[in-house]
């Protein structure tokens, strides 16, 4: 009889235990999902720049850092900023001319943006254009509701299940347009983070004319080999020191 009513109890024991450990997981993952983004996790390669540079940056990743590094805190240079989007927060340039004293232009169709440039990027020229291979025309670019690090030329890289979705229209520019326009003859730092649209920025663009000493450009797999094969033709290298210590954008440098 205490033998059978053991036996019982065993299997109520496990659902009582199982049931437990499936609200524990079901909590966690609902923090997981529910919960702020965390910027990225600091590769091991980056350690050393983390450590000299750090903690603090304002880039999304060790961009900063790896500016820094490279130009070894070099002040007043000159920057090209494409797909700039806030003055401040994930900027690559904000401690180049708030820490080192360097100008530079940033370009970003989202208008929203321009005014704190103006207020606190003075030394930042401002440009609200949609950088492509051609100037003049008007491209449809694709918001996030309530988000902008994803705005891009391609709806399905934009598009997110459950979110609001905002189409624009948005004049263009090439960037040997704007840089001529603006008398620009050299440039010693490029950071382009504009979501696939990459290899339409880069064909409109003479490097070989502006010699940029430094490109950091953010490379999706989709458009990776567009990206190394422009710089390939173009006599420009990976800077392989940075190759994994950012493992979302590709540094090239010109050929010595």
């Amino acid at each position: 009889m205490l033998r059978s009513l053991g036996q019982k109890r065993l299997p109520l024991l496990y659902i009582a235990c199982f049931s437990i450990i499936l609200g524990v997981a079901s909590a966690w993952i609902t923090r997981r999902l529910t919960r702020p983004p965390r910027g990225p996790t600091v590769e091991a390669e980056a350690r050393p720049l983390l450590s000299k540079y750090g903690p603090e940056h304002s880039s999304y990743g060790p961009e900063e850092w790896i500016a820094r590094d490279f130009f070894d805190d070099k002040r007043d240079g000159f920057f090209v900023d494409v797909g700039a989007n806030h003055y401040k927060s994930t900027s690559n340039t904000y401690y180049l001319e708030t820490g080192l004293h360097w100008s530079g232009i940033a370009i970003e169709p989202l208008t929203e943006f321009q005014a704190d440039y103006a207020k606190f990027r003075p030394r930042t020229r401002f440009f609200p254009f949609f950088v492509s291979d051609s100037s003049n025309q008007r491209a449809k670019m694709y918001v996030l509701e309530h988000s902008t690090q994803t705005s891009s030329g391609d709806k399905t890289f934009t598009e997110q299940p459950g979110k609001k979705l905002e189409e624009l229209e948005v004049p263009t520019i090439t960037l040997n347009d704007l840089l001529d326009s603006e008398k620009v003859q050299h440039v010693d730092y490029m950071s382009i983070d504009i979501e696939l649209w990459e290899p339409k920025a880069l064909a409109g663009f003479d490097i070989e004319r502006f010699q940029p000493k430094l490109v950091c450009i953010e490379a999706h797999q989709q458009v990776r080999q567009q990206i190394l094969d422009y710089f390939r033709r173009h006599h420009y290298m990976i800077v392989g020191k940075y190759l994994r210590a950012d493992v979302t954008n590709l540094y090239f440098a010109p050929e010595s």
